[in-house]
């Protein structure tokens, strides 16, 4: 075919294409290297011809691992086709370029930005050509392009990991790092806002692979902290609280670090003082004007609402056409505006949760400025419990209506000279406790966390028993990606277990304010293959004790498969033994337990409805059962109490009772139980399992009940299965009834 191709004037591009096709599906790539004869032709080919951009990928692919001697320039000299045809952001720009001859010039500098930053001649480059386009800013188009579906699918290769389609193209990927750092030579305010979700997309995880291009992600880092502006570190604080990848997250806090010294304050008041308004005013609102028409942005009990009125001044579902059609920009930016406002509330609502731990305090006018009259913090603040003291005198409040409340409702005087914290219910009395869940109920505030509902873990007898370590959350099974990326959010340090030879430490966090560091231990099960994903990584791990250490002790290491943790003495760091869980400060231990008993909660294979038959072999059933129908956690007695509470205001308050461990619910078909820690549900009389396997349609069902706190996926799934249940004669899902209605 290819002879056939050079010697005539452009006839089988289809044949031509089918081949290189046929070529990209075998695991064992041709290479150039090996045959001589057909390099000849190719570069023949090339230099005689302007192939289609299509042709041109098809060569770039095959050889995907290098070009040959004398191919390489042949196949950059292709007139305008610089990148590979396929990618959303690549076809953009080589169709910019068949328009504009100039963005050639950019795309040759920005393939070659090499290394982790730039030297000073690549940048003095591309300012020159970015200086020669008329608009500059198409970079910052094309980088939003990034991560977008592909325009043209590839056969997925033989053993190839990952699916082929979700990757990124390797040669243009050294083009997209360049744009990237180019994007800080653009002086505009979409740059930070781009340049974070290009960050984000670059670390999408890929089955069997996992973050799909970790150099991007760098690259993308590297810009914003060039950026040294507002929104910069405003975006990369959002990245802190959602980056679960270790060596992008370190590149965060650098530049939150350095940013922090420019500024000359600590890196969490940067945080806290860097948290944009969104053009909102301090009751959390803005108005925008389409000539006649208009928009209404509005934060409310922590939701984000956009609500458009036509010239008439009328409530519309969408904007008016007229809108659409003369005030597209500002539709964009609106739009775009409400995407980083519930980013940013989420990002706040995860700052400000750790500083339970913390133990943070503020002057009173501080932080008023910082919290109450910051529109996003308030947001968030407003409906958390804060305690303030002056001369002597503590008392609890939050924000209600027009000013900060008591628990009684009456409006509290606040001095100047006050300091405020974030209440914690192990800090008061029960009573207290009880009377903040009654106040948030009464008034319907949704806390951005669970704080007054927080759960309270204290020393029981059997952890006084061990002295040094704790077994309350110890075998348990659980999917070890799912357990790592939640390490990752609550700020625990963790690595995922592969089945080889080699050493792990636990599961840790380090408490540098306390001068502790808490561990939990963890073994990778199972065998290679059967166990493990391709790559060899373990997918379930086994949990066993929690632990406390002085921060500087000795870091201990186990390999993979294997619990029996010890230091390596032969390390310089200091051998200490475990300290005495009575010596740990409450709260610490209680936050800590906290984390444990989330990481059980969410990761456990108990709380997947599909494994009843014990997962791989049947070897997880007697687990599965333990867990999916045995004794409550803290977390699920927390849930418990909860539902006392809400059980009386529901519709199918006639139909649902708690008893024991289960939210029991009488349908006219069946009576279920639910059970309160995995959701999971048995039928009566005889404890048949329901298997009901959540998707969007039932959560949905129970959206509409008012809960006092936000992140408990777990309370929602019991309501909305027992709202469905309570009707079970209209189920209409047939895998459903068919187990409803069996003997």
């Amino acid at each position: 075919v290819l002879e056939a191709f050079v010697a005539s004037e452009l006839p089988l591009l289809k044949e031509l294409k089918d081949l290189f096709v046929k070529w990209l599906s075998l695991y064992d790539r041709i290479t150039i290297h090996q045959t001589p004869i057909l390099q000849d032709l190719v570069v023949d080919l090339l230099k005689a011809h302007k192939l289609p951009s299509d042709i041109v990928t098809m060569f770039r692919l095959t050889f995907i691992d290098g070009y040959p001697k004398g191919l390489k320039k042949p196949l950059e000299d292709q007139p305008h086709y610089m990148l590979n045809a396929g990618e959303a952001w690549a076809d953009a720009v080589l169709q910019t370029i068949e328009k504009e001859l100039a963005w050639r010039d950019i795309i040759a500098c920005a393939l070659n930005a090499q290394g982790a930053s730039p030297k000073q001649a690549w940048w003095d480059k591309a300012q020159s050509v970015l200086e020669n386009v008329k608009h500059p800013e198409k970079v910052l188009e094309f980088l939003a392009l990034v991560g977008q579906p592909r325009t043209v699918l590839l056969e997925q290769p033989r053993y190839e990991r990952g699916d082929i389609n979700l990757l990124f193209d390797k040669y243009n990927s050294n083009a997209a790092r360049g744009l990237a750092w180019m994007a800080t030579c653009i002086d505009h305010s979409d740059t930070a806002r781009v340049l974070a979700g290009f960050v984000e997309t670059s670390l999408k995880k890929v089955k069997g692979v996992g973050p799909r291009s970790p150099k991007l992600a760098t690259a993308g880092v590297y810009a914003l902290s060039l950026l040294q502006s507002d929104a910069a570190v405003t975006q990369l604080a959002y990245l802190k609280s959602r980056v679960t990848f270790k060596t992008t997250l370190k590149q965060i806090e650098k530049a939150l670090d350095e940013a922090a010294k420019r500024a000359g304050i600590s890196k969490e008041d940067l945080e806290e003082m860097s948290v944009p308004t969104f053009g909102l005013d301090a009751d959390g609102k803005r108005t925008l004007h389409f000539g006649e028409a208009k928009a209404e942005l509005s934060i409310s009990n922590g939701e984000v609402t956009l609500s458009y009125f036509n010239d008439k001044g009328k409530l519309v579902k969408a904007p008016p056409a007229s809108v659409k059609q003369d005030f597209v920009d500002e539709l964009k930016e609106l739009k775009a505006s409400v995407k980083d406002i519930k980013k940013m509330l989420s990002a706040t609502a995860v700052r400000i949760e750790k500083h339970h731990l913390l133990q943070k305090t503020w002057e009173y006018e501080v932080w008023l400025e910082r919290y109450l009259n910051s529109p996003i913090a308030a947001a968030i603040a407003k409906r958390l419990i804060w305690r303030f003291a002056w001369d002597g005198v503590q008392v609890a409040g939050i924000w209600h209506e027009d000013g900060i409340k008591d628990i009684q409702n009456e409006s509290l005087d606040i001095p100047a000279n006050a300091t405020v914290s974030l209440w914690h219910p192990l800090e008061t009395s029960t009573d207290e406790v009880l009377a903040w869940r009654d106040w948030l109920q009464t008034q319907q505030v949704r806390q951005p966390w669970k704080q007054a509902h927080r759960e309270i873990y204290i020393l029981t007898d059997a952890e006084r028993n061990t002295a040094t370590y704790s077994n309350r959350y110890a075998a348990h099974i659980l999917k070890q990606h799912q357990f790592n990326q939640l390490c990752a959010l609550r700020g625990w340090h963790n690595q995922l277990r592969l089945a080889v030879d080699d050493t792990y430490q636990p599961a840790h966090i380090k408490l540098p304010q306390w001068d502790l560091r808490a561990e939990y231990w963890i073994e990778g099960i199972g065998e290679y293959g059967g166990d493990t994903t391709e790559a060899g990584t373990y997918l379930r791990v086994a949990t066993d004790q929690v632990r406390f250490y002085p921060l500087h002790a000795a870091q201990n290491y186990a390999q993979a498969g294997e619990g029996n943790y010890a230091a390596h003495r032969w390390r310089e760091e200091q051998i200490v033994d475990p300290l005495p869980l009575e010596d740990i400060p409450p709260l610490v231990f209680s936050e800590v337990m906290r984390d444990v008993d989330l990481f059980v909660g969410v990761a456990s294979v108990g709380n997947d409805p599909t494994w009843q038959d014990g997962g791989p072999d049947g070897r997880f059933i007697e687990y599965w059962q333990y867990y999916g129908f045995g004794d409550l956690s803290e977390s699920a007695q927390s849930r418990k109490e909860v539902l006392e509470q809400l059980l009386p205001r529901l519709k199918i308050r006639d139909r649902v009772c708690l008893d024991g461990k289960f939210l029991k619910v009488q349908g006219d078909i069946r009576t279920y139980k639910i059970h309160l820690g995995s959701s999971n549900i048995l039928m009566e009389p005889d404890d048949q399992y329901l298997c009901i396997v959540p998707d969007t349609r039932l959560s949905k069902k129970g959206s509409d009940v008012f809960l006092p706190f936000e992140g408990d996926r777990t309370l929602s799934l019991i309501i909305s299965k027992a709202l469905l249940l309570a009707e079970d004669t209209k189920i209409k899902d047939s895998v459903i009834t068919r187990q409803i209605k069996r003997n």
